[in-house]
């Protein structure tokens, strides 16, 4: 049995690491394909003022364009301008230009805060996290999503337990990208509470770290019943990334005991999942399971280190088993047999790839991500079993882990040419 498992493995991976990976045939009735929902006016649209090429350009000459001189530049660089102006002046990000998704999630926010910090753009990136802190609820945790300006939600859609995670995350990459510790003391200052509120929340839903948490919704945006990974892999990134800020603060008594907290739920974690092989659900059988995007959350840069072969084992499996025929993923291997293709799934996994030592896998799902844009040149929310470009374009949280995705491509070989 072990050596057919290890066989089984084996074929995964080489079907992950090749150039070209065959589509899985899908089983639905033909659907109602996605259809880009905005054209390249958005910039201009809504009163937001139009683009100036020469004010873009000196924006990304203030930073760092990952990929410079390589076949990821122009994807970058559209994706970084997506993302400045997908950016409000109180650091809302809209998840995207069309009208349901003109919202603040505090998932994307966290991401675009990232990406904006590490190419440099370090004002952008902390009012972003000021407009987290700023709607944070005083249990530390958040909504699923908010109003651009701040004032509410747009609706009842519950609350979701991983955006303490993902706030604590990238408060933890930001101010690992200050120049020096005094600096990244002194931008800590005023986003206090909102490190000690997510973290007060990720104790408190954890148990200090002794138990899972209660099943929440999470990046499939549905309700569950179930807990999920993608809900319990950001809280564990969260409290590891808390650690790591409150020495700052003096605080290493505390760091201590978060860092334990983080490690007690981490080994729930792999207790729970690993049996599954870190799918969706841990409970077997339950329906629309399956693995997901959310396995990349076990590697980094959600986590200090590449993990152990079975997690990788999930990683690959999930790039075969959510396929689609436009050569994209699904976000889940249990998710719709519809025919579509999710940018952000894609993007998570070039992400956590390039981060991983993967540099293979990273660079064939960014290929794919760059053919598959909006006429524009924007990242769009989903890709046609035809392979055309449909939702919203650009979806900041794709445009993110792209830039993210290529900056660790560069941090690998700074002196290589890509191509």
């Amino acid at each position: 049995m072990a050596r057919r498992g290890a066989a089984v493995l084996a074929v995964v991976a080489g079907l992950v690491a090749g150039l070209t990976l065959t589509a899985l045939p899908e089983r639905s009735e033909a659907v109602p394909a996605p259809v880009l929902l905005n054209d390249a006016s958005w910039r201009g649209a809504g009163g937001a003022p139009a683009p100036d090429p020469a004010q873009d350009a000196a924006w990304l000459a203030a930073g760092e364009v990952p990929g410079a001189g390589g076949p990821h530049e122009a994807l970058v660089r559209r994706a970084l301008l997506d993302l400045r102006a997908l950016t409000g002046a109180n650091g809302a990000v809209a998840a995207g230009p069309a009208d349901r998704w003109a919202y603040a999630w505090p998932r994307d926010s966290a991401f675009a805060a990232v990406a904006l910090s590490a190419t440099g753009h370090r004002e952008e990136a902390l009012r972003v996290l000021g407009f987290l802190a700023r709607v944070q609820h005083a249990d530390g945790g958040f909504e699923a999503r908010y109003l651009l300006d701040g004032s509410g939600t747009p609706d009842g859609r519950g609350r979701q337990a991983d955006g303490a995670g993902w706030a604590l995350w990238a408060l933890g990459r930001v101010l690992a990208d200050a120049p020096s510790p005094a600096r990244a003391r002194a931008e800590l200052e005023p986003l206090r509470g909102l490190l000690e509120g997510a973290t007060r929340f990720a104790l408190a839903a954890t148990a200090d770290g002794t138990a899972l948490p209660a099943p929440s919704s999470d990046y499939w945006e549905r309700r569950e019943a179930e807990l999920t990974l993608g809900t319990v892999a950001p809280l564990v990134a969260g409290l590891r990334a808390s650690a790591g800020l409150h020495p700052l603060l003096g605080e290493r008594t505390r760091a201590r005991r978060l860092r334990a907290a983080a490690g007690s739920l981490e080994a729930l974690l792999h207790e729970r999942f690993a049996p599954g092989g870190y799918e969706r659900y841990a409970v077997p059988g339950v329906e629309t399971g399956g693995v997901d995007a959310a396995v990349t959350f076990l590697l980094p840069p959600f986590a200090p280190e590449v993990p152990a072969a079975p997690v990788l084992a999930a990683f690959d499996a999930y790039q075969v088993r959510a396929l689609r025929p436009a050569g994209g993923l699904a976000p889940g291997a249990g998710w719709k047999a519809d025919g579509v293709s999710w940018t952000p799934e894609v993007a998570l996994v070039a992400l956590a790839a390039a981060s991983s030592g993967r540099e293979q896998q990273a660079r064939r799902w960014l290929g794919w991500l760059a053919r598959h844009r909006a006429p524009w040149g924007s990242l769009p929310e989903k890709v046609t079993a035809d392979g055309s470009p449909g939702g919203p374009a650009p979806l900041g949280w794709t445009a993110a882990c792209v830039v993210l995705a290529v900056a660790a491509l560069d941090a690998a070989h700074p002196l290589d040419d890509p191509a």
